[in-house]
């Protein structure tokens, strides 16, 4: 098989432009819990933050929804929306891929930016798309990030970032590879002022995201049962030729390890972001 060949070709489902929608020809649909197997109806998941009520298996939640769950009502104004991904090495299929991932997703890009306040505590806040391309990381998710991380230095706020990402984005090359460099740059002169950085790593966490802003946080916290690593399980696996142990890159096994400070299940993450940030910032800002 020629090697382009086998690079355009779709993969999985994810990389078809995400997860089919559910279907509109039922009143409530049903959803199978990929963790328990337990059917259910779709609306009992989304009424529990997208958790399933059974077994609390974390399902994957689009920024938008994950940002409504989060901060105080009305409070979010998004920042740095014109800045979109290009095709800076004219990839083949880059640009029809991103056409249907806009379109799976209704995002413009990998991450949503702003500021918002959170029990009161005013933040600025940066939440990665899992329907775009698994939050990949390309030009436009670093420059959207590091943008953030600017304006918060500059006003003084403390930066919320929930993270989730299959990594680098391979269509970019080394445009995506070295948004590590410049977002580890931007919270580094973040950290400098004194001002916290909480992170909130949701599954999956991976690749070039895990190596640079996704673990640099002050606190570092984790739904419980996310996937958290650099390289994949297999292919640690197949370098080390060695069995992994269970639950390896898990968030409990990150915790165990030190990697992570604390799990806390998405129906307690804005009591505890709120708690944390007034306890660093010294209660509410102006």
């Amino acid at each position: 098989m020629p090697i382009l060949n086998f690079i355009r070709r779709p993969q999985n489902e994810l990389e078809r432009g995400g997860r089919s929608r559910a279907r509109t020809d039922q009143t409530d649909p049903e959803t199978t819990c990929p963790n328990c197997h337990r059917s259910m109806p779709l609306s009992s998941v989304w009424a529990n933050k997208n958790v399933c009520p059974g077994c609390g298996y974390h399902y994957r939640t689009g920024a938008r929804q994950r940002i409504s769950m989060t901060v105080d009502e009305g409070s979010f104004a998004e920042l740095f929306s014109d800045i979109v991904s290009t095709d800076p090495l004219k990839f083949p299929g880059y640009q029809k891929k991103l056409a249907v991932v806009r379109t799976a997703s209704n995002e413009k890009e990998a991450v949503v930016c702003g500021t918002a306040s959170i029990g009161g505590q005013k933040c600025c806040l940066f939440v990665m798309e899992p329907q775009f391309m698994m939050g990949s990381m390309g030009a436009a998710v670093g420059e959207r990030i590091t943008r953030l991380f600017e304006y918060a230095a500059e006003e003084e706020l403390p930066v919320v970032g929930f993270t989730v990402s299959g990594g680098a984005r391979m269509q970019e090359g080394l445009f995506s590879l070295m948004q590590m460099a410049k977002t580890s740059g931007a919270v580094l002169r973040h950290s400098e002022k004194g001002l916290l950085y909480l992170t909130v790593l949701t599954s999956p966490t991976t690749g070039g995201v895990t190596a640079s802003f996704a673990m640099e946080g002050d606190i570092i916290l984790a739904e419980p049962g996310a996937t958290i690593g650099f390289a994949g399980a297999r292919v640690v696996e197949q370098t080390t030729r060695k069995p992994l142990p269970k639950g390896f890159q898990t968030a409990e096994s990150m915790l165990e390890h030190g990697f992570v400070d604390a799990i806390v299940p998405r129906n307690r993450q804005r009591k505890v972001i709120a708690h944390l940030l007034k306890l660093h910032t010294g209660g509410t800002r102006g």
